[in-house]
């Protein structure tokens, strides 16, 4: 037990003790984002370009040969500010550089390495001031986060074990497992208030306290990485950039029901994060911290990381489950609860990502530091994946009882328009929850966001996508996008789910194309609320929220889609109408021959004329006309 307890220590003063020669350090992120933007190459144009001026620099912090001041350069995890890859930080200057291209690398080493010269064409410009942010505590993206769970993301690098310790790593594990026993650990969680941030929201602690009075040698640890929502991406940043808090999450709730096994279920679409696991894994049973007697106790834990078939239903405990033991992933009624007969018919209990990544920060710092951040019934923070129609995308974590307003308007820089341009008049909606979540308006923007203020108006956190639409976006083209998902991954085995997800989807696609009547809305409405009172899993008593969320504060829309046939935000080609502007239209003839119907006449430099009884409003013509002279109308 001394010995790994000291060399932990060790670890962590050979860290902090080589870390004094590091001149400056030179982050690239390498999350999922930037790395399809080509960071990778940008990492190594940098390690060129460093040979190239003599400038002594490490890959990893161990120094091979003599010890002497030199450059860190490290790949990280997503840095979260997606909208401004590659990102690149530069440490202790406290610079950073958006969308870095390879061609600026050289003019950093020398500008900046060198010169010591802030480069101003590559730093973030404020667009509502017009003001250039050195860095994360000038930029307003960053400065209005409490990034907690996120703080060692995009900093570490998320392949170096040594890193994570000399920051803290595996204190939280090791105060379990040498200073506490099953229980005080379950009644730590339990006194945060710790809730799982997977969608559900059920406390963490009693979740644990279950499997914990189970008489059973054999007990399992299951982390949930099948992310499937559209749009959402935190619990992926938080396995390819912090991958060692994950699997020190996994042993202290292993150390508090008493298990020795766990998985990690990966979706299989998430290469970098299965590949950043299984070396975090690796490096962990190297050191002793995985595998037999941990800590010099009496515990042993292993951990396998598994790779999901990429079906969004295997997000279901159950369905999860019975994908890890081979069996296509499909759900089943509960009880019996997993807690009770889970994986292998064993106790088992099952956590998100990002909720086993909270717990070594709540046993390390205190329950008491937690519940200090958020809302009374939801203490802590959430991270959300800012997406749509919004001028900062990217990933974000905010403390709950934030409002929708400061996320939209302060943290996301406001909504954009189909033309770029930034416009607080021009809100429409946010999608919370993804596919099981709910529609929030603008009567909503000033609502502080936690579990119990989304249940009372029928939306809920869902794991943490958020995806904002503008005025141009048509709330029945929304449905029936998140219906396509559902009813796509709907895993058959219900009747319930699997017709009805394809019947709304039906009904939604006759609002849509013009065939629908007052009473199809009705249909509608009333086929959403059989399907969520009857299907079995979660997938499709959730499936109907985003139709009946739309329905509820946009009805006037499908109304409107329906009585006038029109499309109000000219989404619906179907609904639309194209016509020719005699101004611009210079009779060149190309819509002419893109016509499938002949609806289009007019003779050669002169304008057009379509003949709407004719006109199927395939839109061709809009297509082709290379002058604008084609338009349409709602």
């Amino acid at each position: 037990m001394k010995a790994l307890v000291a060399n932990l220590d060790q670890i962590k003063m050979e860290y902090e003790g080589n870390s004094k020669l590091v001149k400056r350090r030179i982050i690239i992120c390498a999350g999922t984002g930037c790395v399809a933007n080509g960071s990778l190459k940008i990492l190594k144009e940098f390690q060129h370009q460093l040979a190239v001026n003599n400038l002594h620099h490490l890959i990893e912090l161990k120094f091979e040969e003599e010890k002497k001041e030199s450059i860190l350069l490290s790949g990280s995890g997503c840095q979260g500010f997606c909208q401004m890859g590659t990102l690149v930080t530069i440490e202790p200057d406290q610079i950073m550089y958006v969308k870095v291209s390879l061609d600026d690398v050289k003019k950093i080493i020398e500008e900046t390495i060198v010169a010591n010269r802030i480069i101003e064409d590559l730093v973030y410009v404020d667009p509502t001031n017009g003001k250039k942010c050195k860095g994360t505590e000038e930029i307003p993206f960053y400065k209005r986060q409490n990034r907690f769970v996120l703080k060692k993301c995009g900093v570490i690098n998320p392949e170096d074990v040594n890193e994570y310790i000399a920051l803290g790593g595996y204190e939280g594990a090791r105060k379990a497992y040498l200073e506490m026993s099953a229980k005080d650990v379950c009644d730590e969680i339990t006194f945060s208030g710790l809730r799982g941030r997977g969608g559900g929201g059920f406390p963490t602690g009693r979740k644990w306290e279950l499997a914990l009075i189970e008489k059973n040698e054999k007990k399992y640890v299951i982390c949930n990485g099948d992310e499937g929502d559209p749009g959402a991406f935190m619990d992926r940043s938080i396995m390819e950039g912090n991958p060692h808090s994950v699997i020190e999450g996994m042993m202290i709730a292993a150390k508090a029901i008493g298990a020795n096994e766990g998985y990690i279920y990966v979706r299989a679409e998430y290469p970098l994060a299965v590949k950043r696991l299984k070396i975090a894994v690796a490096q962990a049973e190297t050191l002793g911290l995985l595998g037999d007697n941990i800590f010099g106790s009496i515990q042993n834990f292993k951990i396998h990381v598994m790779e999901g078939a990429g079906a969004f239903v295997c997000g279901e405990e159950t369905a999860l489950m019975a994908s890890i033991q081979g069996q296509r992933g499909m759900p089943n009624p509960k009880p019996p609860f997993p807690s009770q007969c889970g994986l292998f018919e064993k106790p088992t209990i099952i956590n998100n990502v990002e909720t086993l990544s909270t717990v070594p920060l709540i046993i390390s710092l205190g329950a008491k530091h937690f519940i200090a951040l958020g809302t009374k019934g939801s203490p802590g923070t959430k991270t959300f994946a800012l997406t749509g129609h919004v001028a900062n995308t990217g990933l974000i974590e905010v403390p709950f009882g934030t409002t929708l307003r400061e996320i939209v308007y302060n943290i996301g820089g406001g909504i954009t328009n189909e033309d770029g341009s930034i416009s607080k008049e021009c809100f429409k909606a946010v999608q919370i929850g993804g596919p099981s979540g709910g529609c929030l308006t603008e009567a909503h923007l000033d609502l502080p966001l936690d579990f119990d203020s989304l249940t009372g108006i029928g939306a809920m956190v869902g794991s943490g996508g958020l995806v904002v639409m503008n005025k141009q976006t048509c709330m029945v083209k929304m449905a029936q996008f998140f219906m396509q998902f559902t009813q796509n991954e709907s895993c058959g085995k219900c009747v319930l789910c699997r017709e009805g997800t394809k019947q709304m989807l039906s009904l939604l696609n006759d609002i849509s194309d013009g065939r629908a009547a007052l009473e199809t809305i009705e249909l509608l409405e009333e086929l959403a609320g059989v399907v969520k009172k009857g299907s079995l899993c979660g997938l499709g008593k959730t499936a109907p929220n985003p139709v009946l969320s739309m329905l509820y504060y946009f009805r006037e829309e499908y109304n409107t889609h329906v009585i006038q046939q029109r499309c109000p935000a000219k989404q619906c080609k179907a609904l639309l109408t194209p016509s020719i502007d005699e101004i611009k239209c210079k009779g060149c003839g190309v819509c002419i021959k893109k016509c499938p119907t002949a609806a289009i006449t007019g003779n050669k430099k002169e304008p057009h004329v379509i003949n709407e009884s004719l006109c199927i409003k395939c839109m061709a013509c809009l297509e082709a006309c290379r002058l604008n002279a084609v338009v349409v109308g709602a």
